[in-house]
């Protein structure tokens, strides 16, 4: 039998529940607080923890062909660098023209807006020059806006180039002590079942390849598509258009929304006729059907699978965290937080939650089951 001291002392650690869910939320706080603070550091570390796990398959086929680990760590980050910088400087080119023309473009985009304010006004019985008046305030806000915030844009860009300079020496380490770092996994968990351990790493590391290599495979068909698209409707810059619309596609349901915005609103500038934008978004709406329905199931697919309404509160909630870069993290962090959810078992609950497995209907079940047993 338990004394009555160590009664008194188990009946002290058996907190209310309202007072327990304080504790967790305060916990949640302070975390989401650290992760925001810590952004500068933490950003860049996952993003090359990520790079570093889709890009170990190429450095251990070079280790395999007998090359120095370090060498082909270096070979391996060289090529990698070699075809981003290639990719951003194309990209900054296409960028340099299209910027050239942007002033007659505005000159453009006015004048279709003066059309359809003209058009609005009389279809909807408004007094025109109120709707003029209000364009124009809301043309001269955003200009303003727009020049005062070019400095901290800029201040902000510069930093976040210096930070992510950092990640090819981040990925270089990683790769380079990878075996250390799986090693004090599993001296930190030692109490816990290895076989789990091992189990949940290698998921983590097949979710990550197989989403990151997906994405970039996806990225590059919906880039051909979007492209060949706009070179069909003649629309001008179809390359950097078709290229930013694919990485914008990356972000899952609000990027495909701006990718089209953007050659929509250069199809209006630079056409006569306005039917242009629709064919634009016709176009780009079936491409978004393949894109969903064929290259995503097939390229992009993995054995963890995520509900669409918990990939867009993540994704929002990435946003408001980390702005853009939380956004693309965003899937991915949360496929890992359902891998290890997934094994275990008190939190295999919200691992379920999380899936897109809908459960069977117990009352619908038996009837499908008898109508089975018929026709067969």
């Amino acid at each position: 039998m338990k004394s009555t001291s160590e009664t008194d002392k188990n009946e002290s650690f058996n907190l209310p529940f309202y007072v327990k869910t304080t504790i967790l939320l305060i916990g949640i706080f302070a975390f989401v607080s650290m992760l925001y603070i810590a952004q500068d550091i933490i950003v860049p570390l996952i993003f090359s923890v990520m790079i570093a796990i889709l890009l170990y398959p190429i450095v251990n086929f070079f280790v395999r062909m007998k090359i120095n680990r370090v060498i082909a760590i270096i070979f391996t980050l060289f090529l990698t660098i070699l075809i981003t910088a290639s990719l951003t400087a194309f990209l900054f080119n296409q960028a340099n023209i299209f910027a050239d023309s942007w002033p007659i473009m505005i000159e453009k985009f006015s004048d279709s807006l003066n059309e359809f304010t003209q058009w609005g006004s009389h279809y909807f019985d408004l007094n025109q020059w109120k709707v003029n008046r209000w364009v124009k305030n809301a043309k001269a806000d955003s200009l303003t806006i727009s020049s005062a915030e070019v400095g901290q844009t800029m201040f902000a860009l510069g930093n976040s180039i210096i930070v992510m300079l950092l990640v090819p020496v981040y990925v270089f380490l990683l790769l380079y002590y990878k075996k250390l770092i799986i090693e004090f996994i599993h001296r930190v968990f030692v109490s816990s079942d290895q076989n789990q351990i091992s189990k949940i790493i290698s998921e983590t590391k097949t979710v990550i390849q197989r989403y990151l290599a997906g994405l970039v495979i996806e990225a590059i068909i919906v880039a051909i598509l979007n492209t060949a698209a706009l070179f069909a409707l003649g629309i001008e810059y179809a390359i950097l258009l078709g290229i930013i619309g694919a990485l914008l596609n990356v972000i899952p349901y609000i990027g495909g929304l701006v990718a089209v915005a953007l050659p929509m609103a250069v199809a209006l500038a630079t056409k006569t006729s306005g039917m242009y934008a629709l064919y634009v978004l016709g176009i780009y709406y079936i491409i978004q059907l393949i894109d969903n329905n064929l290259i995503v199931p097939l390229v992009v697919s993995s054995k963890v699978k995520i509900n669409a309404l918990f990939a867009i509160i993540v994704v929002f909630a990435g946003n408001a965290l980390w702005g853009i870069s939380g956004m693309f993290l965003s899937i991915p962090l949360l496929a890992i937080i359902k891998v290890i959810f997934d094994h275990i078992e008190p939190l295999k609950p919200w691992g379920f939650l999380l899936g897109d497995t809908m459960p069977e209907n117990p009352i619908i079940r038996p009837i499908i089951k008898k109508i089975k047993n018929k026709i067969l």
